[in-house]
């Protein structure tokens, strides 16, 4: 009996203990209800297999799924004000900062990277929905800057990929003034006549809708994702009628002629190479005013007759 309940049971319940299982072994698909073990989603990049729903993903995923294997860095990221207005709700914000950072594992809620994509050179700035709702603060402001001028300096398309509820409340006004700050993001990557793509996850919401998101030369989404300014109800309260079904998704707006492209995941990367391979292969083929031929000025002569101007 000593053997037994020495040695077998406390086996027999070392095996069977709870801690054993995580947490996240299942998860429900949103789209059909059907549960999915977390190794399948993880193989089918977060995509039911039953009913092609793209559930969200992590940041970190996606940036590995983005950029060709093992060709790719994280950017470090200039340090901001942690919490310049000293807010404080139910909890303090430096303490949500603490809980965000702990969870993710991220200082904020953008990552940075450059890589090759098609074996071509690229920035990608991609939010983090699971840190504080991918919220736009100072430092998301200051990543998509750094990102813009690391996409300048490498003459290399930049890839923007929101997934966020727009701007941070506990940054105030300050929150509200990285709208400006992403559109001189843009502006910069413009300006040196390199490709600026988006890609539209689910959700992309509020001042990130409002602002860099819907300012690409390409704008590309993934299947049924939500892509608004306000949510539903808010809209319909206040003109005070229905709404068209999947108004807001990734398909009503591509056939309204917001979004260009719906490209499910599996096809991201070779979609976005393409891209990348005709977009740049344009910019190579611009020639620039110098190298232009001129066209002869003519004048009129007395008589009405074109001569061909002297010198």
């Amino acid at each position: 009996m000593s053997w037994i309940t020495n040695f077998v049971r406390p086996k027999i319940k070392a095996l069977m203990t709870k801690q054993d299982i995580p947490d996240n072994l299942w998860q429900k698909c949103p789209g059909c209800q059907t549960m999915l073990h977390h190794q399948e989603l993880v193989k089918n990049l977060n995509v039911c297999h039953h009913c092609n729903h793209h559930l969200r993903m992590g940041v970190m995923e996606r940036v590995e799924m983005l950029f060709d294997p093992g060709h790719h860095q994280i950017i470090e990221l200039p340090k901001t004000n942690v919490d310049p207005l000293k807010f404080r709700d139910k909890k303090k914000y430096t303490d949500r900062l603490k809980e965000a950072q702990a969870k993710t594992k991220r200082k904020d809620a953008i990552v940075v990277a450059q890589g090759t994509i098609g074996g071509q050179t690229a920035v990608v700035a991609a939010f983090d929905f699971n840190f504080m709702g991918g919220s736009m603060g100072s430092a998301v402001g200051d990543g998509l800057l750094t990102a813009a001028r690391l996409a300048v300096m490498l003459k290399a398309p930049f890839i923007a990929i929101p997934s966020s509820g727009g701007a941070r409340m506990q940054e105030g006004m300050l929150s509200l003034m990285q709208m400006p700050r992403s559109i001189v993001a843009v502006e910069l990557v413009k300006e040196a006549k390199l490709p600026y793509i988006v890609i539209l996850t689910d959700p992309t919401t509020g001042g990130v809708s409002a602002s860099f998101a819907m300012l690409g030369d390409i704008h590309i989404a993934e299947p049924g994702a939500q892509i608004a300014f306000a949510g539903v109800r808010v809209i319909q309260e206040t003109i005070r009628e229905s709404l068209p079904e999947g108004f807001q998704s990734a398909e009503y707006l591509r056939d309204h002629g917001m979004v260009d492209l719906v490209v499910p995941r599996s096809e991201l990367r070779a979609q976005l190479s393409t891209i990348i391979s005709l977009l740049m292969q344009k910019k190579a083929g611009a020639k620039s005013p110098e190298e232009t031929p001129r066209v002869p000025a003519v004048k009129q002569n007395g008589r009405g007759k074109k001569d061909k101007a002297k010198g």
